[in-house]
């Protein structure tokens, strides 16, 4: 429906010049292509759409991208979907990459199912979301979509400053130093955000620090950058009972105010590019990282303590020759990884949960990767790209309890294992005139196992046997510059999924299960007028199960055809932009989440939701900005997350209408 809509839109635009600006990205290729030639869909949120929505949640921003469904928990929690269901555990952790300029902000094996909270998206000079499988430069979790969050170059940053206050106690400062040089440019941002919560017991402190400087050292260009994420947040967990969240006093309620989750991130990189005579170039990115958390898992009845952490030190290596019509790039990356968790019950045993320590473990792990891939113009209408991945991950286990099972906890004695996957792509694209092209593309993503899924067990669970999820997806595409700076980009894929990997509801590990995903996805940006545009990412989508699982709890059975639970078919976010100058502009924006499903069975269901935001914008002077923004501008009663568990519907109720004012000065 929507393909036929757009199409016929983009047939009656056809006679208007195109005009859309050259974006350059550099997810899918590091040293950067036009977007408008890339075979892998690009989402970009550039840094003035960043200022504009002011995103107190990283959902906020992302969510404005076809295929992007992050669900928000509560404070800077959230659940991860592109082109997927929600997923949650190891699935949620494991299935997508998120990337600082490219290098992982998580070790493979280590992901943080919130792990966008550890990413500096309000200090980022953009944003990228990749849809799908990434390409060959990327590894084990670049399964289902990737996040790339790209840092301010010094030598184009401007020194600010920004302050801004909100509902239910919200405060953020920002601040932006820069320094451009001749030889050598730095900038310095630091954001700090406070807020009370809207529930009982729930507010949070969030601290990033970013630096970047860039510089030449003869003939090698460098980029050094180094960030650090902190995070205070008392939690407030789901609401239980049927349609909860449309009660405004339980929705504040906080059934778990004791529930807390620390955090800090540290990462620092290195790169360096040169040239080895006039075809060949080079690159090498060293790096360094450290992650430490700690979270009362207010979820459970054992309302135990996790600890856990890691350290890595890895290197992206590559080299890359042009050649008449296209380039070949072959490189090699290698992390080594320290980690450690343990969980720890000081409650009385309640059921199965016995009191004193559950697990004690840490993880060496190695991962290393060869990969090439290439670009060939054949004509001048039609480009090729293909690649293929070759890694292995290997994690070394040591016990620090004894081996065997306490209560439901199963602690495996010390041992190594280790997974290897192979992840082809190729892709073109066809230049049908100056303006409309096609693109089309099969690839295979992959994930090795997150370790706690590996060694987290519980009584009954075996994991000999089990294999690296694998997804096959074939996806093609329509694009089409629209007059002036209009664009439209319409993409339809399907994937399958092997060896997927999960607990089902009778505790057991699964991993031979099979889904099924396809789905169409359009974005669309038009100037209606000189002073109005409109704006839409939308997606229809089916994630279905694709094999049986009977288990004891009836809403939790498994049958072929299914839909997956948490997984709308309909999401759109619409936005008609408003700028009859440079000194305003603004935004009304729609929101929709369709009708899903909330347990394996189908048999119970979330209706969804739709929700206004209106942003504002007035700069009276070329140095001096002020803004306002209004979330659930109608004041909505809904579900950020619906979920059926434990035999009780349970949500994390949506946030109530909330207004957001502040300044920025521009030195």
């Amino acid at each position: 429906m929507w393909a036929g809509l757009l199409l016929a839109i983009a047939a009656c635009l056809t006679s208007a010049p195109a005009g859309a600006q050259d974006i350059i990205t550099v997810t899918a290729d590091r040293r950067g292509e036009p977007r408008d030639a890339a075979i892998i869909p690009v989402a970009v949120i550039d840094a003035v759409e960043i200022e504009l929505v002011g995103a107190q949640h990283v959902s906020e921003l992302l969510n404005r991208s076809a295929g992007a469904n992050i669900n928000r928990g509560n404070g800077a929690e959230h659940l991860t979907a592109i082109r997927s269901p929600v997923l949650t555990g190891g699935a949620g952790a494991g299935s997508f990459l998120y990337l600082e300029d490219g290098v992982p902000l998580r070790a493979a094996g280590f992901a943080n199912v919130n792990g966008l909270f550890e990413a500096l998206t309000g200090l980022a000079a953009g944003v990228e979301l990749v849809r799908g499988p990434g390409s060959a430069l990327h590894g084990s979790n670049a399964l289902h979509g990737l996040v790339n969050i790209l840092t301010p170059d010094p030598a184009t940053t401007t020194t600010r400053a920004g302050f801004e206050l909100g509902s239910f106690g919200r405060v953020r400062t920002s601040g932006v130093l820069a320094r451009p040089g001749a030889d050598v440019s730095a900038v310095l941002a630091v954001e700090a955000q406070h807020e009370d919560g809207w529930r009982e017991a729930a507010g949070l402190d969030r601290v990033g620090v970013l630096a970047r400087a860039d510089g030449t050292a003869g003939d090698v260009r460098w980029q050094w950058s180094a960030g650090i994420v902190t995070l205070n947040q008392e939690t407030a967990g789901y609401v239980t009972g049927g349609a909860a969240y449309e009660a405004r006093t339980l929705s504040r309620a906080n059934a778990n105010p004791e529930a807390f989750r620390d955090a800090v991130a540290v990462r620092m990189a290195l790169r360096l590019d040169g040239e080895w005579g006039s075809r060949w170039s080079w690159s090498l990115t060293p790096y360094a990282r450290g992650n430490e958390m700690d979270l009362l898992m207010h979820f459970l009845p054992s309302q135990a303590l996790e600890e856990s952490g890691h350290t890595s030190v890895g290197l992206l290596a590559s080299t890359a020759r042009d050649f008449a019509g296209g380039r070949i790039t072959i490189g090699s990356d290698y992390e080594h990884t320290s980690g450690y968790l343990r969980e720890t019950q000081s409650r009385p045993s309640i059921f199965s949960f016995v009191q004193g320590d559950h697990y004690d473990y840490d993880v060496d792990a190695h991962v290393l990767a060869v990969y090439a891939q290439g670009r060939w113009q054949v004509n001048e209408s039609l480009a090729m790209q293909a690649g293929l991945r070759a890694e292995q991950t290997r994690f070394a286990y040591v016990n620090h309890l004894a081996a065997d099972t306490i209560g439901r906890f199963l602690r495996l004695g010390d041992r190594i294992d280790s997974f290897e996957t192979l992840t082809p792509h190729a892709g073109a694209i066809w230049r049908l005139d100056a303006d409309r092209s096609l693109f089309g593309r099969i690839a295979r993503g992959a994930r090795a196992p997150q370790t706690t899924e590996l060694y987290r067990l519980q009584a009954g669970q075996e994991i000999d046997g089990t294999e690296p999820e694998t997804l096959d997806s074939i996806e093609a595409g329509y694009r089409q510059n629209l007059g002036g700076d209009g664009r439209l980009e319409l993409t339809a894929f399907s994937m399958a999924k092997r060896h997927v990997f999960f607990r089902d509801a009778d505790g057991f590990n699964v991993t031979d299960g099979r889904t099924r995903h396809h789905g169409i996805e359009a974005e669309l940006d038009y100037p209606l007028a000189p002073a109005w545009r409109i704006s839409l990412a939308g997606t229809w989508a089916r994630h279905s199960y694709d094999f049986d699982r009977p288990v004891g709890t009836v809403s939790e059975v498994i049958r072929v055809g299914a839909d997956i639970d948490t997984a709308p078919r309909w999401l759109w976010d619409a936005r008609l932009v408003w700028q009859p100058h440079a000194a305003w502009s603004g935004e009304l924006q729609w929101s929709h989440t369709g009708a899903y499903y909330t347990d394996a069975a189908n048999a119970h269901r979330y209706d969804g939701h739709d929700l206004l935001a209106l942003r504002l914008r007035y700069a009276p002077t070329g140095r001096i900005e002020v803004f306002t923004g209004v979330r659930n501008l109608l004041d909505e009663r809904y579900a950020e997350r619906a979920d059926f568990a434990f035999g009780n519907e349970r949500y994390f109720p949506g946030e109530p209408r909330a207004i957001t004012i502040g300044i920025r000065v521009t030195g």
